[in-house]
């Protein structure tokens, strides 16, 4: 009788108890599987953000490589802009030497040419004073003719 005269409330109670440590296995499961999950997510988005960060890192390299050849173009480009300045500067010098020497030597024939003609000026000077001697010499021969 005993067993029959068992507490319908105490079995009422079991199975609550029963339903209760189910209920707890299953939230502690679900909550296990939420944290496995959150675990995954968590380690994806880390190994997400390390190849960001690689990408990042081979492309600043990519640009400062890119920067640097840059950099690099133009300072062959001055040094060739330099040269070929220096160079035409050279022949610039080279010209107006030769302009200078040309120059010189036509200064020098025109003081020779001006002293030429200082001579032929004293020639026919000297040449007009003796035709001038001579009239005077024929005149006075007519002269004292008569």
């Amino acid at each position: 009788m005993r067993e029959q005269g068992r507490d319908p409330g105490s079995e009422d109670l079991g199975a609550q108890v029963e339903a209760a440590e189910n209920r707890l296995r299953q939230a502690s499961e679900a909550a296990a599987a939420a944290e496995e999950q959150a675990i995954a997510e968590i380690m994806a988005l880390e190994a997400d953000l390390e190849k960001e960060r690689q990408a990042s890192a081979e492309e600043l390299e990519r640009l400062r490589r890119a920067h640097a050849a840059e950099l690099e173009r133009e300072r062959e480009a001055k040094q060739r802009a330099i040269a070929a300045a220096e160079s035409r500067l050279g022949e610039i010098e080279a010209q107006a030497e030769a302009a200078e020497r040309r120059v010189g030597e036509a200064q020098r024939q025109a003081a020779a040419a001006q002293g030429s003609d200082a001579d032929v000026e004293a020639r026919a000077r000297e040449a007009a004073a003796t035709w001038l001697r001579g009239q005077v010499e024929a005149l006075r021969r007519e002269a004292a003719g008569q």
